[in-house]
């Protein structure tokens, strides 16, 4: 699998990782086993979760702690999640990035991000302090922001972080203009996150309160022709493809609960950019019809 440089941090990451979040709740100790080694064996070397993606940190902690140099580990913080106090408390952080070690089963972490903090609880100073203090106690490597809209670019204009998740995908394009031309500037590394939208197009019809709902909606307004097809995977070969084409986009990470599926989207992965002119396309398309409150889904 490709390996791009992840900004100034010296490490060389998949262009796919690993997205922690759908492993959190009902997933077996063994399929989680399977389908971790399984994608580090095939080259990912990223993994992604955090502290309120309930089992998640536990599972990878008891799965991967014996290939701890085999990957690069990511985690946030910011919510409480169990731990008493309000969410950005200075105390719950260092609470939960402790919490974290011990799920994970390692002494640090090569990325902590702050998990979708405002701009507000920014300025205020202390959530960054905590991360500060984390990376020269040797708990985190380096430091990032996970989030979007303007509290991603105040966050990138503090030059204070070595990292950036946020949200990129066909359905979500604010951050190609707003936040990733001001993170290259300061050559931050960059994930994309809900790289494939969710797969929001493949469902006939959701209730407003559903998880993919809001790209689901944008989706039937933007109306790409490459999703009116009944090649499911071309679908999704797209979708992936455009993110990792979009210039600043280290690495994209997929979450998933089935262990061959990981080996598939790698397979897509490995066809390269997206041809130029339907990468155009889908952007063009995106500025014809994005309203103004479309902005970045945190």
């Amino acid at each position: 699998m490709e390996l791009r440089e992840y900004g100034n941090t010296g490490m060389k990451v998949s262009t796919l990782g690993f997205g922690g979040s759908e492993i959190g709740s009902n997933v077996s100790k063994g399929d989680v086993e399977t389908l971790l080694n399984t994608a580090l064996d095939a080259g990912l070397n990223v993994i992604d979760t955090a502290e309120c993606y309930g089992d998640s940190e536990e599972l990878i902690g008891d799965v991967l702690s014996h290939r701890r140099d085999d990957f690069y580990l990511f985690t946030k913080c910011g919510h409480a999640a169990g731990v008493d106090g309000p969410d950005w408390d200075p105390k719950v952080l260092e609470q939960t990035i402790d919490r974290s070690l011990r799920r994970l089963k390692t002494e640090y972490v090569d990325v902590i991000h702050l998990h979708s903090c405002s701009e507000e609880v920014l300025r205020q100073g202390a959530v960054i302090e905590v991360l500060q203090r984390a990376k020269e106690a040797g708990k985190t490597r380096y430091i990032g922001y996970s989030g979007d809209t303007t509290d991603a670019l105040y966050a990138i204009g503090t030059g204070v972080f070595d990292s950036l998740e946020t949200s990129l995908n066909i359905a979500d394009q604010e951050a190609i203009d707003l936040t990733l031309p001001e993170a290259r500037k300061r050559n931050m590394g960059v994930i994309a996150k809900r790289p494939i939208a969710n797969a929001a197009w493949t469902y006939d019809t959701l209730s407003e309160d559903a998880y993919p709902f809001v790209y689901w909606r944008r989706l039937q307004e933007l109306g790409y022709g490459f999703l009116s097809g009944d090649n499911a995977q071309a679908a999704v070969e797209t979708a992936l493809r455009f993110t990792l084409s979009t210039e600043g986009v280290d690495t994209a990470i997929v979450g998933t609960t089935k262990p061959n599926r990981w080996q598939q989207n790698a397979d897509l992965v490995a066809k390269g950019a997206l041809p130029q002119e339907l990468y155009d396309e889908i952007r063009t398309r995106w500025k014809e019809i994005a309203g103004s409150d479309w902005t970045g889904r945190t």
